[in-house]
């Protein structure tokens, strides 16, 4: 097609477009742009593209979505005062069509180029300055200032845009800019008035221990002569790197199983869907059909928060909202080939928008590829022992964000037996404070001398909208339950029954393990040609811990979303973030899924939409320092009665051709090899073998 797909990310000339038409619609003001992207369609009308797209029918005259531009941006008045704005621009009539101006109360999230003016207003601030000079630090060390933002308002804060910064010394003595500074904190916080750009106070931090409770001013001045250095780049480590690890290449001779087009439709295996790109949710799905059926309309990282357990105040307002405080596609790292993702690669770059409202390529922003995960399926015939073996391939798309210390990896991962799966791994570094010298503490763990690193929780939500074959769908709760022994129903007590029962309307519920809780998303319009039941996919929900903060608390307050496993709304536009469009400083979560429960909608055979909750409480280890093994949670979406057989039943059981033995002979599923049969005289048949020499 000539023109874009609209589901395609805008195009560097659209983007020009859409800034162009805001500049002319505010003469003669001073204009900073946060961000330009795509505003998807209307669900109504772009599933009536999509009816004809699958259908064969498009063409020319099909009727098409507008192309519509969101736009934020900031109006900047003589007294620097902001005006913070949302506009949708329409790219074909290039006009604006909407415009939302926001008061104070809503703040927006951090561009990158924000967060840098942090470090210079400090570099400026006498009140910084004069904070610091009171610490006696080492020669040659100099003060290093990572953003951070401001959490939740306290209730006596002027509703102002603020920005604050933890504080770390840094030796240069070595000259490598890569020098690990978070071995060196400071118990200092600045805080900014962002709009002035001024430093307008410094909070000094607790550095007490079992015992000092809430206690403040129990360190010296030398706050760094108990630590030491913490290396995790190669050349200055303290150890000497491994020599015994031999090459492990992914070989892919005949080039990749999959395909990409241009307006980034992914074909693999009986898998088409389309992989789509924003400053906030990073990399999104779209449109996922399998072998011409629907399944999902959209899948996408709808938001993760991060709030930290440690009761001394100002660490009360260390919560951060990592998608909607800052942004998972502008925090996207330009990955590099052969490290993040191993194969055959195919990158897809982000388009962003800098704070002119010109085009910014987040380079290689998205990878995609192949990897083998094992074993897909196997049977062994214990008559004949012929085995029949097929792996388990996975098609990736993965895309990894650096948020300061804290880097995390999210993976969509498609296999040949329809199932999907999203991976989060959680690596880095872990945020620390400073400790007194040999204290230590209830609410982290000193994971190097003078280092504290807090306890605290990673909380994601994904959003997952339906259309198991069409986009009217039911969510189900399927539970299996214990029977009492009864002489008629269950005489000998091992019968259990499965209870399902459909969420009929908005709600959120958690996960129960001992009930075995499995979620179920089904259309009860099309039943299975076997079974008799309704075609759907399924998921357990993760088990795992969920908000610790007291609900009464700001930090609970903010993130209602975490309160629940699951939850279950009905589909409305532009509804898409779990915590709400506007998270940062905010005191309470507002238009999240709290508020979208609470419209108490139906939800049976209808557009619904799940969300599914889950996370990691790290408590600190010293394992985790000074750069942390990566944590994994996976969400495992499968089929159920969605197909009449396995569909991974038509993967071929290729043997590998360069499987070696150890000691490099060959081995029975090396090419060319032979498998030998045991003498006739030694075979027998199944009923030959007395029962207890059977392999039963």
């Amino acid at each position: 097609m000539s023109f874009p797909h609209p589901l395609e990310q805008l195009r560097a000339t659209e983007i020009h477009c859409a800034r162009d038409v805001i500049v002319k619609a505010n003469p003669g003001i001073l204009i900073q742009f946060r961000s330009i992207f795509l505003q998807e369609p209307p669900k109504a009308a772009l599933t009536s593209f999509l009816t004809a797209e699958h259908g064969g029918t498009l063409s020319a005259s099909t009727p098409r979505p507008p192309r519509l531009a969101e736009v934020q941006y900031d109006t900047i008045k003589a007294n620097k005062s902001h005006e913070y704005v949302e506009s949708t621009v329409d790219l074909g009539l290039k006009k604006e069509i909407s415009r939302q101006v926001y008061d104070g109360t809503k703040q927006p999230s951090f561009t990158l180029e924000e967060f840098k003016s942090l470090n210079e207003a400090c570099m400026k601030s006498k009140m910084f300055q004069e904070a610091v000079s009171k610490f006696k630090l080492p020669e040659g060390f100099v003060i290093e200032i990572d953003p951070w933002p401001y959490g939740g308002l306290d209730h006596d804060d002027p509703a102002i845009r603020y920005m604050q910064g933890l504080c770390f010394g840094k030796d240069t003595r070595n000259g490598n800019p890569d020098s690990n500074h978070y071995t060196y904190p400071i118990p200092i916080i600045p805080v900014m008035d962002y709009h002035k750009g001024e430093i307008i106070r410094v909070d000094k931090l607790a550095t007490g221990g079992t015992g000092d409770g809430l206690a403040y001013n129990t360190n010296s001045a030398n706050v760094l002569d108990h630590t030491r250095p913490s290396e995790y780049v190669p050349e200055l480590l303290d150890v000497k790197l491994r020599t015994d690890i031999k090459p492990l290449n992914v070989l892919q001779p005949e080039g990749p199983s999959f395909q990409v087009s241009n307006d980034n439709l992914v074909e693999w295996q009986k898998w088409r869907f389309r992989v789509g790109f924003n400053p906030r949710e990073g990399a999104t799905i779209h449109d996922v059909h399998y072998d011409g059926r629907s399944v999902l309309y959209r899948l996408s990282l709808s938001e993760m928060t991060v709030p930290y357990g440690d009761p001394r105040p100002p660490y009360h307002r260390k919560q951060a909202f990592d998608f909607g405080d800052g942004g998972a596609g502008r925090a996207a790292n330009n990955l590099a080939l052969g490290c993040d993702c191993l194969g055959v690669i195919k990158y897809l770059d982000g388009l962003l928008a800098d704070a002119s409202g010109q085009p910014s390529v987040a380079k290689n922003a998205v990878c995609i590829h192949e990897q083998d995960n094992g074993i897909g399926w196997k049977h062994t015939n214990f008559r004949t022992d012929r085995a029949v073996v097929t792996r388990y391939r996975e098609l990736v798309v993965q895309f990894i964000i650096t948020l300061a210390n804290y880097e995390y990896i999210f993976a969509y991962k498609f296999d040949q037996a329809g199932g999907i799966t999203l991976e989060t791994r959680a690596t880095g570094i872990v945020s620390v404070v400073n400790i007194d010298p040999g204290k230590t503490s209830p609410w982290g763990n000193v994971v190097s001398p003078g280092v504290l690193a807090q306890n605290h929780q990673h909380i994601f939500c994904v959003r997952i909208d339906p259309a198991i074959n069409g986009y009217n769908n039911t969510i189900f709760r399927e539970e299996s339950l214990p029977m009492p022994m009864d002489i008629n129903t269950n005489p000998f007590g091992n019968g259990y029954q499965v209870v399902s029962q459909p969420v009929a309307t908005s709600s959120g519920f958690d996960a129960s393990p001992t009930t075995n809780l499995t979620v179920k998303m089904s259309n009860t319009n099309v039943r299975n040609p076997i079974s008799g039941r309704p075609v759907s996919y399924k998921f357990t929900p993760p088990a795992t811990q969920l908000i610790l903060a007291d609900p009464r608390s700001t930090a609970a307050q903010r993130a209602q979303f975490a309160k629940h496993h699951v939850w279950v709304t009905a589909h409305k536009d532009g509804e898409l973030f779990a915590a709400g469009k506007f998270t940062n400083q905010s005191r309470g979560e507002r238009d999240g899924l709290a508020d979208a429960v609470a419209r108490n909608e139906n939800t049976l055979d209808s557009d619904v939409v799940l969300w599914s909750v889950f996370g990691l409480t790290h408590n600190p280890r010293v394992e985790d320092w000074p750069v942390m093994p990566i944590e994994k949670i996976e969400l495992h979406l499968r089929p159920a009665d969605f197909f009449d057989r396995n569909p991974a039943l038509d993967v071929p059981g290729s043997k590998n051709p360069t499987s070696v033995l150890v000691d490099g002979k060959d081995s029975c599923c090396s090419e060319g090899a032979k498998v030998q049969e045991a003498p006739e005289s030694h075979r027998q048949s199944s009923q030959d073998i007395p029962l207890k020499d059977s392999k039963l």
